[in-house]
């Protein structure tokens, strides 16, 4: 049987559908349908959540949920580690000890959705705030590099040409020739092979920026609209539209 995400995918390309399509009809991020066919589990969270949207996603494509669901049990290191207690059922309707765990269970399927979201919004904001911390610090620094840089290079007498916009090179180490930068404003999952060998793979917060060198790179991006990338210092710009998943070969 082929791999869990290859049916998945291959269920979803049958019905001639991209992953925007699927997104706006079951209210699943393109990001987290893209780490169920890329078989990314970690990219989607706690065991808890992938089986939720592995049910959903399956209902929707025609395939059996609890089918899917079992492969996913069985296949996944992640799917073990964390007792499946929201999906269990209590075998025995009689006794108040049995209906008090039901009700402790659906207490905890309810608080769930809303710890994870808390998580979250704590994790962007605190990156937030790193990010803002490392620029502040950055730019006094930069500043007096390119000024020291432009006098030495150039006669007092002469001003000097001006690079035009799409010319414009990053300051700050890490970027240059043979290089390609990523710098995120909103949380993606990314995968960055350069001359063959993966590089970055997993979801990242708002304000990451990483820097890779080489000859050749190839960048998958789970939401396009929130990656600005940059080739030997030149700003290429945003590979899509927010929630779209893209991939582009780089020559460097």
């Amino acid at each position: 049987m082929p791999p869990l995400g290859e049916r998945f995918r291959a269920a979803r390309e049958t019905r001639g559908l991209s992953l925007s399509d699927v997104s706006e009809q079951i209210r699943i991020r393109s990001v987290y349908l893209a780490a169920i066919e890329e078989e990314s589990w970690i990219a989607i969270g706690a065991p808890v959540y992938v089986r939720g949207f592995l049910r959903t996603y399956a209902r929707f494509l025609g395939l059996d949920p609890e089918e899917v669901v079992a492969s996913f049990n069985s296949g996944s290191p992640a799917a073990s580690q964390v007792p499946a207690i929201a999906e269990r059922q209590p075998r025995s309707s009689s006794g108040p000890i049995v209906s008090g765990i039901a009700d402790d269970e659906q207490k905890r399927r309810a608080a769930a959705p809303l710890i994870w979201a808390a998580s979250v919004v704590a994790a962007l904001l605190v990156a937030f705030v790193v990010y803002n911390e490392f620029t502040m610090h950055r730019e006094p620094e930069t500043s007096s590099v390119a000024a020291s840089t432009a006098s030495a290079a150039l006669p007092s007498n002469s001003p000097g040409p001006s690079p035009s916009p799409s010319e414009t090179l990053l300051p700050g180490p890490g970027y240059g020739p043979n290089s390609i930068a990523l710098v995120l404003s909103a949380p993606s999952w990314l995968r960055v092979t350069v001359d063959g060998n993966v590089s970055m793979e997993g979801t990242f917060p708002a304000g990451t920026e990483k820097t890779f060198h080489g000859k050749n790179a190839l960048v998958r991006i789970g939401n396009a609209g929130g990656v600005e990338i940059f080739v030997d210092g030149k700003d290429v710009g945003k590979l899509g539209k927010s929630g779209d998943v893209v991939e582009h070969a780089f020559t460097l």
